[in-house]
């Protein structure tokens, strides 16, 4: 929704733009589709926290999402010059790809640790975090920025993957065109991208408050009312929603990343994906849903692998501490 809202705004002030607007909105066009992914995993990480926190936490996030932003354009453009000053001497040593890399592992390591968690967790200790969670929801003298603190970084550290993606297709958008150029067009994705995203997740989480608002509104009618109530109804509902498609989508993101990376992976789904498109009456579906299915599963297996390896490692350092 916000990436068709940025297309079309795109769209009507592509004509009287300059070739920079025009290749930000090429830009914008290719990474709507993590746009919408950053939307579901952010809501999703800032959610559970007491009604006038809510705000205070997604605003957190999005100063440290535009702090990420500040930090990796110019690493983008630092490490792009790198790369062709290697290929023009002869060395074409990729330098981005096997960062994003890292950076799409992490995110399936963040992913199945959340399906694992309650097979590495005991009741006892998430007994204990819930009670303690409680408590700080219901004492007023406490800082919820505070106590919240290791999930905002959470959200932060998210979100610096998924804008490392948003820049690097952004910089391939804008490859050949001048240093001024790519300067202008990934300050203005990451701008965008920011405002676009915080600014739904600020929507997302007040709703159960504009519901509540609409249902206690003196004289409203009964149309507001429903719409109310409607809202109180739904916005628990969205939030475990989002709980499941974030989730989801670190495997998608953080598989498509790896596969991408890995040439053997990425044309053999993209061979699946056309073999897909030649069935009939679904073909043309399946050829869409195909590679983001098979990303996915690539995506929990490197989850998988990389707790183990974490877990594995955390035991031994445990054990020569004794």
């Amino acid at each position: 929704m916000a990436g068709t809202s940025l297309l079309v705004l795109l769209d009507d002030i592509a004509a009287v733009l300059d070739d920079v607007a025009l290749m930000t909105k090429v830009a914008a066009k290719k990474t709507a589709g993590v746009l919408g992914d950053d939307l579901a995993l952010n809501a999703e990480q800032v959610s559970g926290v007491r009604a006038e926190r809510e705000l205070p936490v997604v605003w957190a996030v999005a100063k440290g999402s535009f702090k990420n932003k500040l930090i990796l354009v110019p690493a983008a453009l630092l490490i792009s010059f790198i790369e062709d000053q290697l290929k023009a001497f002869g060395y074409p040593i990729p330098l981005i790809m096997p960062l994003l890399m890292l950076g799409g592992l992490y995110l399936c390591f963040e992913g199945f640790e959340k399906i694992a968690h309650p097979f590495l967790h005991s009741h006892a200790e998430d007994d204990a975090e819930h009670k303690a969670l409680s408590e700080a929801v219901q004492n007023t003298e406490i800082d919820l920025v505070a106590f919240e603190n290791e999930k905002i970084q959470g959200a932060i550290r998210t979100d610096f993957v998924l804008s490392a993606e948003i820049i690097v297709i952004t910089l391939g958008t804008v490859a050949t065109a001048a240093f001024m150029s790519k300067l202008s067009v990934l300050a203005g994705i990451a701008m965008i991208m920011t405002v676009g995203v915080y600014g739904l997740v600020a929507a997302i989480v007040k709703m159960d408050d504009a519901g509540l608002y609409l249902n206690q509104r003196p004289n409203s009618n009964l149309f507001t009312r429903m719409l109310g109530r409607a809202l109180l109804a739904g916005a628990p509902k969205l939030m475990r929603v989002l709980a499941i498609v974030g989730t989801l989508a670190m495997f998608m993101v953080g598989g498509g990343i790896i596969t991408h990376g890995i040439d053997f992976l990425h044309h053999t789904i993209e061979h699946i994906g056309h073999d897909a498109e030649t069935i009939p009456y679904f073909g043309h579906t399946l050829a869409i849903l195909t590679p983001s299915f098979l990303n996915a599963i690539v995506g929990v297996a490197a989850g998988a692998a990389t707790l183990a390896v974490v877990t594995l490692v955390g035991k031994i350092t445990a054990a020569f501490k004794k």
